[in-house]
């Protein structure tokens, strides 16, 4: 009994979190405008989400703990994009998915930066 709450719990998670972001992200697309989204709050909202993920991913925590922040991040990146679409600046995306790319790969390539971040 206990066991199939859990994985209801754990499947109804990641089915909230996959309809999460989606009303926002069709309204954007409705409106053709991405005004009233801050771009600072949704880039620090994406940050919040890797390094989470990097953490979780680092100390081998089982898949489903964190299964969740895929789904988030895959949402969040493509807001982002169609933020940057509506702003008729999509090559500005540019430098922020190469900062992404780059914070996760230094962060997965040297762990001892993570090691030194959780030390007391």
């Amino acid at each position: 009994m206990r066991e199939a709450l859990l994985l209801f719990c754990n499947w109804s998670t990641l089915g909230v979190c996959a309809a999460l972001k989606l009303p926002q992200i069709s309204a954007v697309l409705a409106a053709r405008s991405s005004r009233g989204i801050s771009l600072p709050s949704l880039l620090l909202e994406l940050a919040g989400f890797l390094v989470f993920l990097r953490y979780l991913c680092y100390y081998e925590y089982p898949l489903l703990t964190y299964l969740e922040y895929p789904i988030l991040i895959a949402q969040d990146v493509l807001l982002l994009l169609c933020v940057f679409h509506f702003n008729g600046n999509v090559k500005g995306a540019a430098p922020y998915l190469a900062l992404c790319v780059a914070s996760w790969f230094v962060l997965s390539l040297q762990k001892w930066i993570i090691d030194l971040a959780m030390q007391e």
